[in-house]
């Protein structure tokens, strides 16, 4: 079976709100489905977003302009890198499930800087290639933060209730701009993995009729 052309699905959401779990889920039930998938995620493991994952982890100390920097082109990478980047693979038919993109970038670094600029420097990706749809994993801030408490031995650089909370605000103003121009659902994501599951195959399966 072969959709007449394969999907390109950004998964969002603050840190804590399950989107590596969902876009497991995702992938197997779009692969039993017949549709073949793969899951990427941003920062990429390119030298660039190794840089950006140095800096969230206390190892480098680097200014939050800089890593909206570094975002901007790790994201290019990704987009254009060659046999495996993201338009390269969705070429070769095969769907392509991306935790975080450039949504990210309009809520983390525009919780902390100006949006207009945050969506000037990510224009360019924003014009190559556009998700086919956006899936925002909506997660209240103490909920997400008791999880991500729960499982990390230590903290990143973002990951505090009072950032979550921003971020969380920075994405629906970021959404909020973009709701007539891109296909963004929002998913109850404080349920159970099989709800949240549910919620999001109800939006993906009917793009893929």
């Amino acid at each position: 079976m072969a959709h007449k052309h394969p999907l390109f699905i950004a998964l969002e959401g603050i840190d804590g709100s399950g989107k590596s779990t969902q876009a497991e889920r995702l992938c197997h039930r779009m692969k039993e489905a017949g549709y073949p998938a793969i899951i990427t995620r941003e920062p990429t493991g390119s030298p660039i977003g190794r840089l950006i994952r140095d800096a969230f982890n206390h190892r480098l100390d680097l200014d939050d302009r800089v890593i909206a920097g570094l975002f901007v082109a790790d994201r290019l990478h990704h987009l254009l890198a060659r046999p495996d980047g993201i338009l390269a693979t969705l070429e070769n038919g095969v769907s392509v499930i991306c935790d975080r993109y450039y949504l990210s970038s309009l809520a983390y670094q525009g919780a902390h800087m100006s949006l207009d600029w945050v969506m000037q420097a990510n224009a360019q990706a924003m014009d190559l290639r556009k998700p086919d749809i956006h899936l925002f994993l909506d997660m209240p801030p103490e909920k997400a933060m008791a999880r991500i408490s729960g499982s990390r031995e230590a903290l990143e650089k973002y990951e505090s209730l009072a950032n979550l909370s921003r971020v969380r605000e920075a994405y629906r103003r970021a959404m909020d701009l973009l709701k007539d121009k891109e296909r963004i659902a929002v998913i109850p994501a404080d349920g159970t993995e099989e709800e949240v599951e549910a919620g999001i195959w109800s939006r993906i399966s009917p793009l893929l009729s």
